[in-house]
């Protein structure tokens, strides 16, 4: 197993990661998914039924979990 993962470390140096999201875009995404998550969680609170935790209620936490993560990877963090 080790040296199976020692090749496929070898063979990675040639192809270097290049991200679906620039880093220039990921704020505006972020930020966009966040509001759209807000929204819809908001439209969530307002008509509370089973019909609409699958409209509203996933697609919102979704777009707040992704949003955050964007976020997070556009302003960085620093300890």
């Amino acid at each position: 197993m080790e040296s199976s993962l020692h090749q496929v470390w070898e063979s990675a140096v040639g192809n270097p990661f290049v991200p679906t999201v620039g880093k220039g875009s990921q704020f505006l995404l972020g930020f966009s998914l966040l509001t759209i998550g807000l929204l819809l969680s908001g439209l969530f609170g307002l008509n509370r039924s089973i019909v609409n935790i699958g409209a509203l209620g996933i697609p919102a936490s979704l777009a707040i979990a992704f949003g955050a993560v964007y976020m997070i990877c556009a302003v960085g963090v620093y300890v």
